[in-house]
């Protein structure tokens, strides 16, 4: 009767009420189609985001929900922030804060571009000063990306065409990228990029490219107990797979498309736990091929990129099983993973920063907080779209 004890027994009763309830619930989901009844979706939150947000841009990390001047901001959320406000305008989420955070976060971009270099600084001191020479490869293609949204995708103007004067400087040092991640997010800026300016030839050039790169890589690595593109999972990784099946599709290329449905499926069943539930590669260890996997700490992060993965295969293929998939990996946000706790807090509209194998880490960071508002934006158009297409009878 030790009080320490106790609270330890009603914290474990508290998560087992809530472990089985979460199992009910599923359950209930399950027994409704796709296009019969689309579940119903926590309301889009965006006052931390707000909050994490000044006029320079987004801070990068947070003490539990008070930004952390001391950390600075980084291209890479800033990036993203973009991305989610592109996808909010289609949606119809056009409170006039909304533009403004978009134009911060473009303003951002703009600034961290080095016309000199031709390369994103990443690392912005709370007083303003760039940290780094030059920022790393992914932060330069997760800026490429968030540009190519801005010309494909964004309403306005002013965002095309400032996006696109920047993409055209800032595409050709992807030629000379190592890392795989930096390609595949660079092919997703692309692809979004070609939607509206389809007749770049330098552009279409790069895809066929890095493309050809991301095959080769996979090519050389997978074997059949390890169809993948490297000898270790460790971060965002279903978006190589994503970028190939992207790519594949629109280039009419199916071996390209098959191949990343093929690993985009194996990391589905890896990243499956034994309850159902969806457990992603932890980053304490990460999982090198022939080792012992990693099971936290869990990010959100990598289930912002299995959802999104998920659902550009459900869009390529039809097939509803990729969907279930997406639905899978959001219910990890809510409660449904190896400890029954949620990272999503709707009192806050923000995301905790990781799955600890004891508890959540209880701060609400940038990447953690767009990983679930980019997740909840991703699924609700791809509802939209469904129910657009089989409206619900009279």
């Amino acid at each position: 009767m030790v009080w320490s004890n106790v609270a330890r027994l009603y914290l474990r009763s508290f998560e087992s009420a809530r472990r089985e309830r979460a199992v009910l619930s599923r359950k209930l989901f399950a027994t409704k189609t796709l296009d019969q009844q689309p579940r119903a979706l926590p309301e889009m939150k965006l006052d931390h985001l707000s909050r994490m947000t000044d006029s320079t841009g987004l801070f990068q990390h947070a003490l539990f929900t008070v930004p952390n001047f001391s950390e600075g901001y980084c291209t890479d959320d800033n990036a993203r922030a973009f991305i989610l406000a592109v996808l909010l305008d289609e949606m119809e989420e056009e409170p006039e804060s909304l533009r403004s955070l978009a134009t911060t976060y473009a303003a951002f971009l703009l600034h961290a571009f080095d016309a000199r270099t031709r390369r994103f600084h990443n690392h912005l001191s709370f007083d303003r000063r760039w940290l780094d020479e030059q920022g790393s490869e992914d932060s330069h293609g997760r800026a490429l990306w968030a540009l190519g949204m801005g010309v494909g995708r964004s309403p306005y103007r002013s965002f095309q065409v400032l996006s696109g004067q920047v993409f055209a400087q800032a595409l050709p040092a992807a030629a000379d990228f190592t890392s795989p991640r930096a390609w595949a997010f660079t092919l997703l800026g692309i692809h979004e990029y070609l939607q509206r300016l389809s007749g770049d030839r330098l552009a279409q050039q790069m895809r066929e490219n890095l493309t050809t790169r991301l095959m080769g890589l996979f090519d050389r690595t997978t074997q059949p107990d390890w169809p993948w593109f490297e000898d270790v999972l460790s971060y965002d990784n279903a978006k190589l797979a994503h970028a190939l099946i992207l790519s594949g599709r629109a280039m009419g290329q199916a071996p390209v498309y098959e191949r990343g449905l093929q690993a985009l499926r194996w990391l589905a069943k890896v990243q499956t736990a034994e309850s159902g539930d969806f457990r992603p590669i932890g980053s304490n260890g990460f999982f090198p091929r022939g080792g012992t996997r990693a099971d936290f700490d869990q990010q959100p992060i990598e289930a912002h990129s299995m959802l999104s993965a998920c659902l550009e295969a459900y869009r390529a293929t039809s097939d509803v099983w990729w969907y279930e998939q997406a639905q899978r990996v959001f219910d990890w946000f809510l409660g449904w993973n190896d400890l029954g706790l949620e990272l999503y807090s709707p009192a806050t509209g923000g995301c905790r920063d990781a799955l600890h194998v004891d508890r959540v880490n209880q701060n609400q960071g940038a990447e953690s907080t767009l990983a679930f508002l980019l997740s909840l934006a991703e699924l609700q158009l791809t509802q939209n779209a469904v129910t657009a297409f089989n409206p619900p009878a009279s």
